[in-house]
């Protein structure tokens, strides 16, 4: 096989290889303004509409970019989680931390047992949680201020 080929073959092969797009700079790290502006969003939801009911109240004791989820759950005899009523992702602030969850009251199962849990992570590690907080009644509650306590 003649050589001049294999070498325009190779040297077409490195010009397309070289001339490829140049890799993207990795996003910068939210600052605290837009950290700040998404959990004022998280609670500002707008009126309630009729056909929902909501819980509502502060979190204590949650650090600055650490992530909250809180859900509204149904649980079975044994303590687990059966169903998934409503959920709330917010952002911590370093302060005192409103929040606002609706869920729909005709999917609130009577006489089941439904608790109100959350957690707090930080970097993708579970710091903190909510101890969990019964809910009896499918209504419009303000819960007041719940204090989040270190994970085990």
């Amino acid at each position: 096989m003649p050589l001049r080929p294999l070498v325009l073959l190779s040297l077409f092969s490195l010009l397309v290889a070289c001339s490829s797009d140049t890799p993207k700079p990795a996003a910068p790290a939210p600052s605290s303004q837009q950290t700040v502006k998404k959990a004022q969003e998280a609670t500002d939801l707008g009126p309630l509409p009729a056909y929902q009911r909501e819980l509502s109240g502060t979190l204590d004791g949650v650090p600055a970019g650490a992530e909250v989820e809180l859900a509204l759950l149904v649980i079975d005899e044994r303590g687990r989680p059966q169903r998934l009523l409503a959920n709330s992702n917010l952002i911590g602030t370093g302060k005192i931390l409103p929040f606002r969850l609706r869920f729909n009251p005709e999917a609130f199962p009577a006489g089941a047992r439904v608790e109100l849990r959350g957690r707090a992570s930080q970097s993708g590690q579970l710091i903190l949680h909510l101890p969990a907080r019964r809910v009896e009644q499918a209504t419009t509650q303000a819960l007041g201020q719940l204090q989040f306590v270190k994970a085990p």
